[in-house]
């Protein structure tokens, strides 16, 4: 069971404890609608009424029930590979190609279905950042509901960082900004268009890294986290994904999964009081299977890494 302890001090004496709850521990309205009535919220041990004045020393409580899966989720007893967790959420590193979330059309062989088997019963998956069947990388999820409002909150901002490596088809120099809002191509399809009339704001920021046998190596930053947006940017520019089957060309000898990757994810919010930085580096050779790029980020890539951490420490 999830729950938040604080004390109330002299400034809060006299104050009503909803705003106590709901500034001071950022409980959001609904939630705490809901903890009110099902006696989650207690003063000094006793449930207590959303407007009584509290005192200074009052020690307030709120906690969450059991969490309740809407649908349960048959566990599956394979390789997941968390690299971080916490009491609040934790950090996976999803290989592909491996679906995130379980559907109606698919109700095993996910990601879902592995941590389900890890942490037991009962397991409700909260992904704060999703990934593509076909990509690879580290994804946060929250344990509880309390834990997945608040990131959600730090979700597009600069406390909630995610870097991407990604292969392009094409020679690419410089650094650059694509600003192109995405749609859904038609009701039926997953695919994804830029739409200048229907689409949601997109931003993705890139800068070429490397370049070798006609592809490029970009790293990539996105201010919004659309639907295949880095496929769909990379492919309205002219330069696909190399092995892209849905926005580009299936390259024979490589695949989606080897060419584009969650590669860095740095963290700083309300649940973690400093700086979490994780890089994935596991698969970095995979990611560099394009002829003449393996042989330059071979030599390369020790330095790579360096101006990588630099930038962003």
């Amino acid at each position: 069971m999830a729950m938040l302890r604080a004390v109330a001090g002299e400034k809060d004496a006299g104050r009503k404890l909803k705003y106590f709850v709901r500034g001071d521990l950022g409980v959001s309205y609904t939630q705490f609608s809901s903890l009110k009535m099902s006696g989650g919220v207690r003063v000094n041990g006793e449930a207590a009424m959303a407007n009584r004045l509290l005192r200074a020393g009052d020690v307030v409580e709120v906690s969450w029930p059991e969490d309740a899966p809407a649908q349960a989720v048959a566990p599956e007893f394979l390789p997941v590979n968390v690299v971080f967790e916490s009491d609040d959420f934790y950090i996976v590193d999803k290989p592909a190609p491996l679906p995130c979330q379980c559907s109606q059309r698919q109700t095993a062989g996910t990601l879902e279905n592995r941590l389900a088997a890890r942490f037991g019963e009962p397991f409700v998956f909260r992904p704060l950042n999703r990934l593509d069947k076909g990509t690879s990388g580290l994804l946060c999820a929250a344990k509880h509901a309390h834990a997945c409002q608040l990131l959600q909150k730090e979700l597009h901002t600069g406390g909630f960082c995610r870097e991407y490596l990604a292969v392009v088809e094409g020679i690419v120099t410089g650094e650059f900004t694509v600003d192109a809002p995405i749609a859904k191509a038609d009701a039926a399809s997953v695919r994804r268009v830029v739409d200048l009339a229907r689409g949601k704001p997109s931003v993705t920021h890139a800068r070429a890294m490397e370049r070798g046998n006609g592809r490029t190596l970009l790293r990539l930053k996105l201010e919004t986290g659309r639907t295949h947006q880095i496929r769909v940017h990379m492919a309205h520019i002219g330069h696909p994904v190399a092995g892209d089957f849905l926005y580009g060309h299936p390259v024979f000898h490589c695949q989606l999964h080897d060419l584009l990757n969650l590669l860095l994810f740095r963290f700083t919010g309300r649940l973690w009081g400093k700086d979490l930085l994780l890089l994935c580096l596991q698969r970095f050779d995979a990611l560099l299977c394009c002829g003449d790029l393996r042989i330059v980020l071979f030599y390369n890539s020790f330095l790579f890494l360096l101006q990588l951490i630099d930038g962003l420490i």
